[in-house]
């Protein structure tokens, strides 16, 4: 109920300023001041926002909307249409070094309303800056740019939010900072924030599953055992090659005491992450990828099915074939694509046996956009994917088509 006069807050607040303001005043909002150029780390503030007037305040947003037709083994459930994601963005600059941002998102038709990302940034020099409030984990890159019309294909990594919890936000504080050096950038994140809980292998999944925390909204309140989640990332970029991050999140899941009584050992959770990306300057091409591993301490009185071990992956190649000015359109562009992915929730063998445990998948995913302004685009995926369950019998082949839009507003 909070969740939905919220919305119509933010509605009412939207259409009474539209009322009191001439359209022609809205302008583009100054993009982060920090640097020229920009790396994964900026995605949160590298978005189109709009301002009204001499107002402090801007808005942006935007929105998904897709049709899926896939089948499993032949058997399908028919045509399906959704609207994933809808989402908000408010921002403030309350004083030059001073800036607040917030992402409010409305998924699966509004069924699910989150504050993604709510914080405060202080800038004291451009190597310290402060955060506080609701930060995305810097784990790997997706997890920070994850915006839809940034993206050629309609389903978000399955690495990335079926592994990895993505998109993953929590409360806490930390510092970040960037450095250039003629091509070079260099730059860092560290953050302190409330973390996992024991649902990431107490869930309705039967196996480890980090994104089960996510259901958890009192990690937005408070921490369930007392112990800090550190997250930390280090990237580098050169502006004639492309950028490379490294990241780390880990800390105590479980809650292992309360109100002095001990209920378990610390039982700990790591996750190591490295993305890239690159511009092929010969040929136009993008390349953009992602690999996490992660290894969770499983209590023992678990059964084998729930993996201390998961990686992960993918690899995106984005070729544009046509870029001119097309149906009133100056920067029409046409973009021929393909994913690669793979997630792989229990490495490691059997006991017993010594035979692998399977409970994997891989796909790819060819596809083609249409992006008649950079901040819009249309696409259509053929999603082709095997899945094997943990004892490797034969796989599940999944196949289907996919079309989708999204665009920034």
């Amino acid at each position: 109920m909070k969740n939905i006069i919220l919305l119509f807050l933010i509605l009412f607040c939207t259409m009474n300023a539209n009322a009191q303001v001439d359209s022609t005043l809205f302008k583009d909002t100054p993009r982060d001041t920090l640097a020229e150029d920009t790396m994964n780390m900026d995605a949160v503030y590298e978005r189109p926002f709009f301002q009204a007037g001499t107002s402090p305040v801007s808005v942006g947003g935007y929105i998904e909307a897709d049709y899926q037709y896939i089948g499993e083994d032949g058997i399908t459930e028919g045509h399906t249409f959704r609207v994933p994601r809808f989402t908000l963005f408010v921002g403030s600059s309350i004083h030059p070094k001073v800036k607040f941002l917030s992402e409010i998102e409305f998924e699966e038709g509004g069924n699910e309303i989150a504050i993604e990302f709510a914080a405060l940034d202080i800038n004291f020099f451009p190597m310290v800056n402060f955060r506080g409030g609701i930060i995305m984990n810097p784990i790997g890159a997706f997890n920070q740019n994850h915006d839809g019309p940034k993206w050629e294909f309609v389903d978000r990594p399955i690495a990335m939010t079926e592994m990895l919890p993505a998109t993953w936000s929590n409360v806490g504080f930390g510092l970040y900072g960037k450095r250039y050096v003629n091509d070079w950038a260099f730059g860092y994140e560290v953050y302190l924030t409330n973390g996992f809980d024991n649902s990431i292998i107490a869930n309705g999944e039967n196996k480890t599953f980090l994104p089960a925390a996510k259901e958890n909204f009192e990690r937005f309140e408070e921490s369930n055992n007392g112990q800090p989640l550190i997250t930390g990332k280090l990237a580098v970029k050169n502006q004639n090659i492309g950028e490379i991050g490294l990241s780390y999140m880990g800390g105590v899941y479980n809650t292992f005491e309360d109100d002095g009584l001990i209920l378990d050992e610390e039982r700990r959770l790591d996750v190591f992450a490295i993305d890239f990306n690159t511009f092929l300057d010969k040929t136009n091409t993008y390349i953009t990828g992602e690999w996490a591993w992660v290894m969770v301490d499983v209590p023992e009185t678990y059964g084998q099915q729930f993996g201390d071990r998961q990686q992960g992956g993918f690899v995106d190649i984005v070729q544009p074939v046509f870029r001119q000015p097309l149906a009133g359109f100056e920067n029409a562009v046409l973009n021929l694509a393909v994913r690669l992915e793979y997630v792989d929730w229990n490495v490691g063998t059997f006991r017993e046996t010594g035979a692998n445990i399977s409970d994997d998948l891989w796909a790819i995913v060819p596809g083609v956009s249409f992006r008649p302004s950079a901040q819009t685009v249309l696409r259509l995926n053929y999603r082709y994917m095997q899945q094997q369950d943990i004892l490797g019998n034969p796989a599940a082949k999944i196949a289907g088509i996919q079309i989708g839009i999204s665009s920034y507003f």
